[in-house]
């Protein structure tokens, strides 16, 4: 695996033709940590697959470590279409604190009126308000 990362290293180095000093320099490493990597020496840390990660962003995480994927990255235009299609099409549902859902003119019960049935009495009116806050009032 370690032997593949390399050659994969080697992949990038080449896609951009550079040379390992300028590589080195784009991601912000000691030359010799590229020198030392590429002959075998010394594995590559996340820190320095991160900056290549950051530095290239056609560089695939995935593929850089496992092979799996594809280099220079392909793009995801369709997926990205899709998705913003899909946020176009979802229709807003609203919510408890919603304008649409208030009625400004709601009948207000008076709580010494009984209710229709005659048994039923007021128990507990709950007042909701747009800013979140709620006030209890208990017969």
């Amino acid at each position: 695996m370690f032997m593949d990362l390399l050659t994969r290293l080697k992949a990038i180095i080449t896609h951009y033709d550079l040379t390992s000093s300028t590589f080195a320099d784009t991601i912000e490493v000691p030359r010799s940590s590229i020198s030392h990597l590429l002959s075998g020496r010394n594995k590559p840390s996340l820190d320095f697959v991160m900056k290549v990660i950051d530095k290239f962003p056609e560089v695939d995480l995935y593929w850089l470590l496992y092979n799996e994927g594809s280099f220079p990255k392909k793009e995801k235009r369709d997926i990205q279409t899709t998705i913003t299609n899909l946020k176009e099409d979802k229709k807003e549902t609203p919510s408890l604190f919603s304008e649409n859902s208030i009625s400004e003119e709601e009948p207000v019960i008076n709580s010494n009126t009984q209710l229709s049935g005659g048994a039923k009495k007021l128990r507990k009116v709950v007042l909701l308000y747009t800013d979140g806050s709620f006030e209890e009032f208990n017969q």
